[in-house]
Parts: C-alpha cells; structure tokens; sequence
C-alpha cells in the first residue's frame, strides 16, 4: 500500500513507514527473513555481515537487530540500503538506538554488489526484495555471498515465468514458460532454475531452503554452497503438459530424449513444454522443521499466524518433483460435481505404493508421482467409497 508518515508496529518492531509503498501483506516474508537470520547467527562460529539491499523503511534490518541479534554474542554488522538516499534519514531514524553495527548506502543494488566484490566485503545474508525481476542482480548478489550464505529472493515478474508473457520468459528467464494449473510453481521451478545456472557458471552448488508465493509476489530462499553436489545437473530439466489429456512428464536435461507417448487416445494429444526449470525439491524440510520450532518459541507477537500456517504447508511437502494436478482439473476429467478430498487422496495415492503430498506452494493441489489415469482411477474409487 501506499501510506502516509505514520507508526507500525511488527514483531517487536515500531518504526515510521514514511510516504512510500508498503504491502502489510508482506509480513510472512518478512518473519521468515528474521527467523533465517535467527537459525544463522545461532551456528556462527565468526563474524555476520548481512545486507537489505533494497531496505525501503528499514523494517527488515530493524527486526534482525531486535528479534534476531537479540543477546547474541555473535559480531554482526547490519549493511542498509535503498537505492534512493531521501529515504536515509527515515532509515536512520528507525535503526537508531540498535546494539549492533550498522552501516546506511544509498547505492544503486548493482554498484553495492559489484564495489563488495570488488572490495572483498563478503555478505552472509543478503535480502534482495525486488520490484519486477532480479535477474541482472542475480549473479553479483552470488559472487558477493559467502561460501554456505543465504540469499532470500523476491520476484514481483509474475507474467513471465506463468508463461503469460513467453517472450519475456525468454528475456529474462532464458527459459519456454508455458501456461500451466500449477503456476504458482512452475514460476517458482523456472526462477530457481535460473539461479542454478547462474550459480554452476561460479563452479558453486545451490541449495533451496524453501519456496512460495502469494500470487502476486514469488520467494526464494537459497544456500549458496562452495561445491556443486554430485548430481545436481540432474535437478535441471523439462516439464511437459498434454493441452488436451492432462497428462505430464518430466525429463532431466543431461538425459533428454524424445517425448512419449501422453495418455490421449492413439497418443495424438499435444505437449505443451516449460523450462529449463528446476525439477529436484523446493523446500529443506528439515531446516524448516528448526525454523518452525524456534517460532514456537518466539511466539504470535513476534511470528504471524499466516506464517506459522505457510510453514507448516511447506515442512508437509518437499516439493521434490514437479507433477502436480489441480483437485478441480481431476473432477472435470471426471465429471463429477466436486474435487475429491485432498486428505483421503494423499493417503489413498500412498497406499497404492505412490510417493504423494498436498501441495504446500498451491492450495486445492496433489503432488504424486502417480500417472494421470492412475490418479483418476484411485479418484473414482475414493468416489464409489463415498469419501
């Protein structure tokens, strides 16, 4: 929103918003950002340095300082800035007064980047919100990161990457993205894949930690490794959906070959194909499971309802591969009046032996590894049990 000079209160922050845009809406980014930096300085073993290169108000820097920082005895330096220096003063008024090293730019994000390199200021955080697609900031913001650093990523380019806008897709992606049930996730497959890339061409490895989106906005929080593990060039790849039949495969790049057969009658359906895209798991299932802990602890005044209900979402499904159907699209395949349930699906699906998760990117959505006619069949049997 766009909103006057006035006081709001998050966490255990108050600051002045100042007259500039600001989506309240935002807040469960915001606590996840608080709670990453929380999980790092708790397993610092020298010195942080963590940037908000695009600071707005200074909420974020502010929150670190008060929720994460806290009585650590960890030395962390606090690194803000925003692009346009009439915002410095509101800066400064918010983060004064914190116990802990601050430094204030008004850089533009790729002079910051590109002078730390340069510099050898190296970031162990870096919280890069921006307007429209980061891809251009991508490759600094990783030089400048530490071996095992955390980028937290924000995409505002919606179109692009839900295959709404395919020339765009091409521009900034490097990447098909075709129109598909699960956008949400297909944008995020396709932004994780282009940080894969950007970071292999460093000789470095990349690790998602978790993913999501509202519609509107998409996130990524990632590790930056100093080794690419071994097989992770198998986590790039293809994902192609029948426009006619539903049906949907997977390929990695390193082993492309010819498409099969989809399940249309005679195989004469059409593959629509996205990618290169990420296709290995979207969350770290274990670091959210530390993550969701410690804002038991920390408790609603600090952490938001929708939060906690977004992890939890994300802890219950890995995302580990990308085959995922609408519970609407399967009861118009089978023209029954309403979805099937979600629960007895999942657990029907894993009792056939079928790897299976409700979405935690999309609501309404299961992730199997089940074949499409597989997935209607145990639908219609779920249908004839009366569940």
């Amino acid at each position: 929103m766009t909103s006057t000079d006035h006081h709001y209160r998050e966490g255990l922050a108050e600051l002045s918003l100042g007259p500039g845009f600001f989506r309240p809406e935002s807040r469960p980014a915001r606590d996840l950002s608080v709670l990453l930096a929380r999980h790092q300085i708790l397993h610092a073993t020298r010195p942080l340095r963590w940037l908000d290169l695009m600071a707005g108000c200074g909420i974020r820097p502010l929150r670190w300082g008060l929720e994460a920082l806290g009585n650590q005895a960890v030395e962390t330096e606090l690194w803000i800035n925003d692009g346009d220096p009439d915002r410095l003063p509101l800066i400064q008024a918010n983060v004064q007064g914190l116990g802990c090293s601050t430094r204030l730019t008004a850089d533009a994000a790729d002079l910051l980047l590109h002078r730390s390199i340069v510099q050898r200021h190296w970031f162990d955080f870096i919280d890069l919100d921006a307007f429209g697609s980061p891809g251009p900031l991508i490759q600094p913001a990783l030089q400048a990161l530490r071996f095992d650093g955390l980028l937290f990523l924000a995409s505002t380019d919606g179109r692009s990457p839900t295959g709404h806008d395919r020339p765009g897709a091409i521009r900034s992606l490097g990447a098909a993205a075709r129109a598909h049930p699960s956008s949400w996730e297909m944008a995020l497959r396709q932004q994780i894949g282009l940080v894969a890339r950007q970071a292999w061409m460093l000789g470095r490895g990349l690790q998602p930690l978790f993913s999501f989106s509202e519609g509107r906005t998409f996130r990524l929080a990632l590790r930056l490794r100093r080794q690419i593990p071994a097989g992770d060039e198998k986590k790039l790849g293809l994902v192609a959906r029948c426009e006619s039949c539903g049906a949907q495969r997977v390929q990695p790049l390193l082993k492309l070959s010819g498409w099969p057969a989809c399940d249309c009658v005679a195989g004469q359906g059409r593959w629509s194909i996205s990618g290169p895209l990420w296709i290995g798991p979207l969350q770290e299932q274990k670091l959210l499971q530390h993550l969701l802990a410690d804002a038991q602890q920390l408790g609603r005044q600090q952490i938001s309802p929708a939060t906690f209900r977004l992890m939890q979402r994300l802890q219950a499904d890995p995302g580990d591969r990308p085959t995922v159907w609408p519970t609407d699209e399967l009861a118009r395949r089978l023209g029954i009046g309403g979805p099937p349930a979600l629960g007895p699906l999942v657990q029907a699906l894993q009792a056939a032996g079928y790897r299976a998760s409700a979405s935690g990117v999309m609501a309404g959505q299961v992730r199997t590894d089940a074949g499409l006619p597989q997935l209607l069949q145990i639908c219609t049997s779920l249908r004839g049990e009366g569940i």
